[in-house]
């Protein structure tokens, strides 16, 4: 009977956790392929839309409206992708995991930024910048997240 119970006590201490990193593992890639299946389909539908970090505009063309757009995305930095990073501190080389983080959030923040005004023509002038909100070293309190800012002036022609 105790034999029973030191067996289950052994594996909630060792087995669990391992069970619990696998499903963090599977589930967030799901929802990271989800994720780049829907911005994959939205920019099909905006391919028509350019959005270009020049100041240049058609000079045959009289402009109707410009304004300025925003749009951000935070992104919270998993714990898989925490611990992958954290072999690459100490062995060095490219942190893939927090590539593809990032490029899906750069993304989403130009897509968002396309949403707003699906009627203009172009966005010109567009900067991407990246923030971390928070901290992952585990010695300061913080949610360990990335804040991607995408900004451009938004141009549509007259008719």
């Amino acid at each position: 009977m105790e034999e029973d119970f030191n067996l289950v006590l052994v594996l909630l201490i060792y087995a669990l956790p391992v069970l619990l990193a696998l499903m963090a593992f599977v589930i967030g890639g799901l929802i990271e392929r989800a994720h780049f299946k829907s911005i994959r389909t939205r920019e099909a539908a905006f391919a028509h839309y350019p959005a270009v970090p020049t100041c240049s505009l058609d000079g045959d063309r009289v402009v109707g409206e410009a304004r300025l757009v925003t749009a951000s995305i935070v992104v919270s930095l998993d714990y898989f992708k925490r611990i992958l990073a954290a072999f690459r501190n100490v062995f060095g080389g490219r942190v893939r995991s927090y590539e593809s983080l990032l490029d899906r959030a750069k993304r989403e923040a130009i897509l968002r930024m396309k949403e707003q005004y699906p009627e203009a023509d172009l966005i010109v002038n567009m900067r991407i910048n990246t923030s971390q909100i928070g901290t992952t070293d585990g010695r300061k309190k913080g949610m360990g997240a990335v804040e991607v800012l995408a900004t451009g002036t938004v141009v549509r022609y007259q008719s």
